[in-house]
């Protein structure tokens, strides 16, 4: 399988600093991007690569805290995500990071685990940072499917032709107002209550990230991106944004941030987006995109040798 990807982080129009972050990691080759390294583009290895195992993983973090605290909780999460999942830290799954025989998703969320504990302990301890948090959707990226780890109101989609769909499901106050009825989807888009999410890393010292996976096709893109974006565009019309621009990545990314930022541009904006294609990949065939949701969560604290697979 093939992975095409770009992405891009932006301040806005209103805010003063950056607190989004985002990481591409190719565990093949231990290459990776993170966001607030300030390189604008991609390493050349990481604009076009083959997959190969154990995967390759893609995140988007929101920090929150405000003045250096939410840049250093974003931060936090996609650094101990990456130093976890490639063994520069002990304890996660041992030298070389993710062992061969735990699944991707399954050290993913070990990672996400830690990076919950580190944050919590960074904001106890340090009073520069007391109340700092941040979202994590992570995404790992194996050969025929797409296993997402969530924490926070960040947002996953994937475009297939003209179908667009959310692979995450926002752990907000909204959400659950919509979950049990009260309110519709319309209604949570403006609701005064839309910016409360019920879970960020750092924030408690459990965790319990919402875990699922989407099988893939031939053509797939996969879009990562920050409530900078997903709070100023509905669904439908990110993927006529991106459909706009199918054939450049790095044009769709820029398009998608232009129109965030033509629209207000209060928040931070972070956008990911990779396309899957290759000949082992099953081909488009109009089916409509699945989401599936494993069973077997459980909290997190970030101590744990925790490495069952989910059932």
């Amino acid at each position: 399988m093939k992975i095409e990807l770009h992405a891009q982080t932006d301040v806005g129009r209103v805010r003063q600093g950056n607190e989004d972050n985002f990481l591409v990691l190719d565990l093949t080759a231990t290459r990776s991007w993170i966001g607030s390294d300030g390189v604008a583009e991609p390493p050349a290895a990481l604009r076009e690569f083959e997959l190969d195992m154990p995967g390759t993983v893609l995140v988007v973090s929101d920090g929150m805290g405000g003045a250096l605290a939410g840049d250093v909780a974003s931060r936090m999460a996609v650094e101990t995500v990456r130093e976890m999942l490639i063994g520069i830290n002990d304890g996660a799954g041992g030298e070389g990071g993710c062992g061969s025989d735990v699944p991707l998703v399954e050290c993913l969320r070990n990672a996400a685990g830690y990076a919950n504990y580190a944050i919590h302990r960074k904001s106890v301890d340090d009073p520069r940072c007391s109340g700092m948090g941040a979202t994590l959707t992570a995404a790992a990226v194996t050969n025929y499917a797409v296993d997402f780890v969530q924490v926070g109101d960040s947002r996953a989609y994937i475009i297939r032709g003209n179908e667009i769909k959310m692979a995450t499901k926002d752990q907000s106050l909204v959400q659950q107002l919509v979950d049990v009825g009260q309110i519709s989807e319309e209604d949570a888009e403006t609701h005064m209550f839309r910016n409360v999410i019920l879970q960020a890393l750092g924030a408690q010292s459990e965790l319990s990230p919402v875990m699922s996976r989407v099988p893939l096709r031939s053509g797939d893109l996969l879009l990562l991106c920050s409530d900078g974006l997903s709070g100023k565009l509905r669904t439908e019309e990110i993927r006529e944004v991106v459909a706009a621009h199918t054939d450049d990545l790095t044009a769709a990314c820029d398009a998608l941030v232009v129109e965030a930022n033509r629209r207000g541009g209060e928040d931070n904006i972070t956008v990911v987006i990779a396309r899957f294609t290759g000949d082992d990949l099953t081909a488009t065939d109009g089916s409509p995109i699945t989401v599936e949701h494993p069973l077997g969560e459980r909290p997190l604290d970030g101590n744990e040798d925790d490495t069952t697979p989910i059932p």
